[in-house]
Order: C-alpha cells, then structure tokens, then sequence
C-alpha cells in the first residue's frame, strides 16, 4: 500500500548536535555548553563546540538533503542565538541564520519543520532561578517563540514547541546525567510541569498571531510492559507508564494530570506549583502530536535495595534474543505499532507526526570508501512497516521523519553512538551516505516500502 502523495518524508536534527560555532554571531552559552565542558558528564570530554559545523555548512548540508530527495527537514533554533540572555530583542545574526537556511529549503523543495526548545536553553536562565524550575520562564519561552514566529511564520509548515519534555525533567533534573545535572525528584515535577505550561503560552501565542500553519508538541513515548504477568509487575508497569507517557499526555490531551500519579506523588510532594488555570493553559488544542520513538520499555517490581522508585527497568543487553542497536537498545517495531493503535484508541486519535525514530550503530568506512549500514536499513523497514499498518487502522500519520540526517553529538553519550543517514568524519566535516540514504531515497521516490 503506496503512502499518502502529501506524506512528509523527512528527515530531523537538533541544533546543539550539529551547529557547532558556539560563539559565533552573538550566540549565548547554553546549559549544554557548561554541562559538556564539566568534566565527566560526557563521554570522552567530547563537546558540540564544533559538532558537525552546520553552522557554517547549512548550504551543503541542505543540498545533501535534497539528493536524499527529503520532502521535508525537522531542526530546532539555538535560544540562546536569538536571545543570548533568554529575554530581551533578537540577535539579528541569529535570526539571519535560520531565515537563510528556511529559505535555502523552501528553494530545493523541502518543508520545514521548527522546534523551538531542543533542550539546549540560554544558560542566563538556568542561572536566574533554575531553568524550568522558575515560573518565569513560562513567560520567557513564550517571547521567543513569539520572536520565532514573527520571523520564519510565512514560510514554516509545522511548528514544534518542545521535544522531549520527559527526557529534559528525568534526565536533566531528575538522574542528572543531561544537562543541567541536578538529582531531585520534587525539581523535576515542577520543571515538567512549567515546561507543559510553557508549551500552552507558546501556543496561545501561535493562535493570537493569526498564523494558520500546524503546530503541536513532540513527545517521546515508551511503550511500556512488565516482565512478568505478576501483579507486582504490573503495578510497576503501570505506574511507570503513567511516568514516562501519561504524565504528559494527559495535560496535554485532556488538561488534567493522571489520577493515580497524582495520588502516587502528591503523597510525597505538595504539588503546589500547579496553580488555577493551568492545565487549562497546557491543553490548548494542537493540531498533531510529535511522537519520537526507539524502543518499548520492560519493567519489573523493584527488589528490595534496588535504587527504583516504582520500576526497574530491565535491559535486554543482547541476551534475550531481541535484535539491539550498539547502545543495547531494542529493535521491537511490532511495539510500535501497539503504541501508535494506543494514541488512536486513547486520545482521539490525533494527527501524528513521526519526529523521530532511528537507530545507532557504530559505523565505519570500509575499505571499498562506503559505509554499509544493513541492520539501520532493517530498523528503518521494520518501523516503516508499523507505521504503514498503522494507518491501514485508521491511525492518522501524515509524516515520518528519520533520526538523523547526519552522525552528530549525542549528548551524554559523546560522539560515539552514529544514527545518521550520513557518516560524519568529525576530524574532517566530511559528509558520506551511508547505505541506509539510498535505501531511504528509493523509499521516499517510491513513496512506500518495496
């Protein structure tokens, strides 16, 4: 069954994985900057201050997209190159990059895809009250989408206020391995919660603009399943889906938070944070869910000492016999499939975006100059495949957007793990497609698998 002939094939980045040119043109530091120039948080020491230098190789890079015959282009803008401090008027030479490099795609044919807040906010305001954890940046974050708006508005097809707020809050606030690094559970419920709030201001912002291109918000969901079919596990399976996918979910889709993690939490904590009207605010209507998805999620009752705090999370590490990506990550696409039915079924059945969905590998150049990446052009048909049965179920995806263009900087993991479509030769900035991109192509030019 071809693909709608409007489905968007894409492919996504991020602006602190490629850009590179951390002082260029007025840009601020972000978090990411001081958290990766902190020793140990990253490995090897690697930074993004070079990355893939996109900053300076937009052009080339938008042309490689074209020869992939990519219909569309998901990246995010770098606060703190439009507000270094992340308040006040605009950086004009930040701004300047992004109309160039909307421009250069609207000319080879390819729509693009905005997010706004990619993880990598103005350090100013990590400093000024704790990042998320400072009401005001619900106001902050507002102004610069509103600054964003006013500048790529004509010309942007889909708007994207947030990815991952879950990762940001669990890994950034929570476990402290993403930036800012901070361990507190307390701090990452209200970070999440002012980042949902931030997502509906950046919305409301949106519509009283007049603009009429689609926005939404991108989440990455993990669908989620016990280890064993004991109540214990399914307790913990439960509570752990209600972290990860409800928790966000819910505000934005029915502007209440789950009852059972709000029992669960508020237990422990006074909530206070979450004021009159703001779930309101948080589920302003969108017009598509951005869904970034790797892998499900199995999960058992925690055992006594073990540092859990409802589930523990079982790695398969190669050792049940489910095919994994070099980090150890499972290639489950039936999963996918029972993840996109789930949206259908539970939050009526929105319009869906696939932002992301890739697999790492640790890719070489052989020696015939190639890069022969067989196991990501399986991933890729496999989730592929999911999506296609998906829709013949009435699932309501109108793009796919593969995760990544290019080999980049993967944040806590360094330079290591490669996801893209494109090896990168970091000591060189050298671009070569790797097989997967002629897979990819034909896919796209055939609009449907073979």
């Amino acid at each position: 069954m071809p693909f709608p002939t409007d489905f968007a094939w894409g492919a996504a980045t991020s602006s602190y994985q490629i850009e590179g040119a951390v002082h260029a043109d007025g840009r601020g530091p972000s978090i990411w900057d001081t958290f990766s120039h902190t020793p140990g948080k990253v490995a090897n020491g690697d930074t993004g201050d070079v990355a893939d230098d996109h900053y300076h190789r937009w052009a080339e890079d938008v042309d490689l997209m074209a020869s992939y015959g990519l219909r569309a282009y998901r990246f995010s803008v770098a606060w703190p190159r439009i507000q270094p401090d992340g308040r006040g008027p605009a950086n004009a030479a930040g701004v300047a990059f992004y109309d160039r490099l909307v421009d250069r795609l609207l000319e080879k044919g390819i729509k693009p895809a905005v997010t706004l807040n990619h993880w990598d906010i103005p350090q100013a305001l990590q400093d000024d009250g704790g990042g998320w954890q400072n009401r005001d940046m619900v106001d902050r974050f507002a102004d610069y989408a509103a600054i964003m708006y006013d500048a790529l508005g004509d010309r942007v097809a889909w708007w994207i206020t947030h990815n991952e707020p879950w990762v940001v809050c669990a890994l950034g606030y929570r476990l402290g391995i993403h930036a800012p690094g901070w361990q507190d559970v307390e701090a990452e419920l209200r970070a999440a919660h002012h980042l949902l709030v931030s997502h509906g201001a950046a919305v409301e912002a949106y519509r009283a603009s007049g603009r009429t291109a689609p926005i939404g918000i991108t989440l990455n969901l993990l669908p989620t399943y016990p280890q064993e079919e004991t109540d214990a596990d399914r307790r913990a399976a439960v509570l752990s889906d209600g972290y990860t996918n409800r928790w966000y979910l819910a505000p934005v889709f029915r502007g209440a938070y789950p009852a059972d993690m709000l029992a669960y939490f508020g237990e422990r904590f006074a909530l206070d944070w979450i004021q009159p009207g703001d779930l309101e605010r948080v589920a302003q209507p969108i017009d598509f869910l951005g869904v970034n998805y790797y892998a499900r999620r199995v999960v058992r009752a925690p055992r006594e000492g073990e540092p859990a705090e409802f589930a523990w999370v079982v790695r398969s590490e190669g050792t049940t016999g489910v095919p994994t990506s070099d980090l150890g990550t499972e290639m489950t696409p039936h999963t996918f499939l029972d993840l996109l039915e789930r949206l259908r079924d539970d939050y009526d059945n929105p319009t869906i975006l696939i932002t992301e969905n890739g697999c790492s590998l640790r890719d070489e150049v052989a020696p015939d100059g190639a890069v022969h990446d067989p196991r990501r052009i399986a991933f890729f048909a496999g989730h592929l495949g999911a999506v296609e049965e998906a829709m013949a179920r009435g699932v309501d995806v109108r793009g796919y957007f593969a995760w990544s263009l290019l080999d980049n900087f993967e944040w806590a993991e360094g330079y290591g793990p490669r996801f893209g479509l494109t090896y990168v030769d970091y000591a060189t900035q050298r671009r070569i497609p790797k097989d997967s991109a002629g897979w990819y192509r034909d896919v796209i030019a055939r609009n449907g698998l073979p």
